[in-house]
């Protein structure tokens, strides 16, 4: 049975690396699994949850979509930056929109705590960064990656999560950024 993949590609520029790792993800994993494709650069939806969970925000078409395509999914695969330590004001703002209670988590009453509602899937971050990975992990205890994996991903079931790191991206010539790309569609045919 083929494997139902979702790729998000979190980078809020159409024509940025990311976009081409996705690619090459995509390129990868469709030789033997179904893919679908989320380029948050192209979809409209406003990022920005007002009210929190104290009043509801209707979800555009577009989010309405994602929804179903995560619901469909057995594996996720978010391709991002790591700007300030974390992901693209973009990214968490889909993730503050879609990941709603009801969908991703419930809170259970009168407890402290919740059930997981995306349980039985896995994901895999693909992330970029300027840091070097010994700094990004002995100085900044890789807290952007752990945010999305422990607080985020797992808080609603999904796992294991795993996370390549393509880095330095900043000054890496032609050569470089070919062989992450390579590197990046095998990891594709590897998990489809």
């Amino acid at each position: 049975m083929k494997e139902k993949i979702l790729i998000i590609n979190g980078h809020p520029d159409p024509e940025s690396f990311c976009r081409s790792l996705s690619e090459a993800y995509k390129e990868g994993a469709g030789a033997t699994g179904e893919v679908r494709f989320i380029d948050l650069s192209t979809i409209n939806f406003e990022p920005n949850l007002k009210y929190g969970y104290r009043k509801r925000t209707e979800l555009e078409v577009d989010l309405i979509k994602a929804r179903e395509w995560i619901e469909w999914a057995s594996h996720l695969v978010f391709v991002y930056p790591t700007w300030w330590g974390a992901m693209p004001a973009l990214l968490k703002g889909f993730i503050d929109r879609v990941f709603l209670p009801g969908f991703a988590f419930r809170y259970r009453e009168g407890s402290a705590l919740w059930d997981k509602l995306l349980t039985g899937k896995t994901a895999h971050l693909i992330v970029t960064m300027d840091t070097p990975s010994w700094y990004n992990r002995l100085v900044y205890r890789r807290a952007g990656h752990q945010v999305m994996k422990r607080n985020v991903l797992d808080f609603c079931g999904i796992k294991p999560v795993r996370i390549t790191e393509i880095t330095p991206v900043k000054n890496s010539t032609d050569y470089k950024r070919a062989t992450w790309l390579r590197r990046v569609e095998r990891l594709g045919q590897k998990h489809s």
